[in-house]
């Protein structure tokens, strides 16, 4: 899942800052200047443009700097007022009092700029730790085969939402899931948690397909059934399809819940799964008397890649209100890697959308390999690289408090 890894840096790094500080310093020289040096039948402009100096430092200077700036700009027009004679005229008294209250306002202005930005980087960086925490990054490789995914959250500001996704190895291959919560932003977020933690607790022990997704009908379920979520019992949902891929057989499984079926790329074709008989979405299978989890059986070549996708992708739009044509799309990229794959579809489906998704959107791109990478070394390397990111996120985060600099 590509994650915005950088928007913890200085917009401006140290020697570009001090560079920039001969602006208003050069500034303030020139006023102070070219009144000292003119004539003294000349009215001096200094005091009504030394005002621009302090705005021009809170452009980009921290606030400590800001206020020096502002302290040399009077300095400056105490020594212009000295130089004309003007000290003790009201009208220059009336331009210091102004230069002082606006200096004033611009420092303040500039320190409640940087700590809202400071603000702002603790909440990115606790949303980007909370979702490796939650929705853990997918490895490169799982087993036999070769993973990619992408999450694009429609919320503002967020790297998570309602949309979700897992891969747990299991004794014989690998299952994974994909779903889609009802609505999105925290409370999304909340559900989607509780699913994934179901199912990476009862994807190593449930012995069959349908037996597993009993079970996360069950968990989700119980949590609806929640006294605090009893004015919106019946109201919340999860669709979801879930995926068992043997490691040595090439037949794998599926059960879809009310969840748009995955596509399978072969050939240059794009092909939706033919799904026989979909499962409610979980959270709605008490409606049905006994819910039917049907398997429906598909073969996955070694140089076929599946492609899982939420409805958030096919149901966005342009501003023609033209959907997204994922299939078309997708077969055009066939024959890419699944990482390619999905560097491809991110961009493409952005540029459909125009930079802003109206609902959150999910996809896993996956590919059977002919040789199957060690399990347990491909674990570890993976943990590691998580543990590394998660760890340099967070230090990036506590450096951001500390920095007298806005950061994005």
């Amino acid at each position: 899942m590509g994650l915005p890894q950088r928007f913890l840096h200085r917009p401006y790094p140290w020697q570009a800052s001090k560079a920039l500080l001969a602006l208003p310093l050069g500034l303030i020289v020139v006023i102070v200047l070219t009144d000292v040096l003119t004539p003294s039948s000349r009215l001096p402009m200094g005091p009504s443009l030394l005002i621009v100096a302090p705005a021009l430092a809170a452009s980009f200077a921290s606030t400590l700097v800001t206020g020096a700036i502002a302290a040399v700009a009077v300095v400056g027009m105490l020594v212009i007022g000295l130089e004309s004679h003007l000290l003790d005229t009201m009208n220059f008294e009336s331009q210091i009092i102004a230069l002082l209250v606006v200096s004033l306002v611009v420092t303040v202005f500039r320190y409640l700029q940087v700590r809202h930005a400071r603000e702002l980087s603790l909440v990115r960086t606790v949303s980007e730790t909370t979702q490796r925490v939650v929705m853990r990054p997918l490895p490169r490789r799982i087993g036999p085969l070769r993973v990619a995914s992408m999450y694009l959250a429609a919320q503002e500001q967020a790297l998570i939402g309602g949309d979700l996704y897992a891969a747990v190895r299991a004794p014989t291959g690998t299952r994974l899931i994909i779903g889609d919560v009802r609505g999105k932003g925290l409370t999304a977020m909340s559900d989607a948690a509780l699913l994934l933690g179901a199912f990476r607790e009862a994807a190593h022990r449930e012995a069959t397909l349908p037996g597993l997704v009993a079970y996360l009908e069950h968990s989700v379920c119980w949590n609806l059934a929640e006294p605090a979520e009893v004015e919106t019992a019946g109201e919340c949902f999860i669709t979801a399809a879930v995926i068992d891929i043997p490691d040595k057989d090439p037949r794998a499984q599926m059960v879809t819940c009310g969840h748009p079926p995955p596509l399978l790329l072969r050939d240059g074709k794009a092909t939706a799964l033919p799904v026989g008989r979909p499962a409610p979405p979980l959270g709605l299978g008490e409606l049905a008397s006994r819910p039917d989890y049907h398997v429906d059986t598909f073969t996955l070549e070694p140089r076929d890649v599946l492609l899982l996708h939420t409805d958030g992708v096919i149901e966005a739009r342009d501003v023609r209100g033209v959907f997204y044509p994922l299939a078309e799309r997708a077969a055009a990229w066939a024959h890419e890697s699944p990482s390619a794959l999905i560097r491809s579809l991110r961009a493409d489906l952005l540029a459909h959308v125009g930079g802003h998704l109206a609902d959150d959107a999910a996809v896993i791109a996956l590919q059977r390999t002919h040789s199957q990478f060690p399990i347990e070394a491909d674990r570890r390397v993976h943990e590691l690289r998580l543990l590394r990111e998660t760890v340099t996120t967070v230090r990036r985060g506590f450096a951001a408090l500390h920095c007298d600099v806005p950061v994005h």
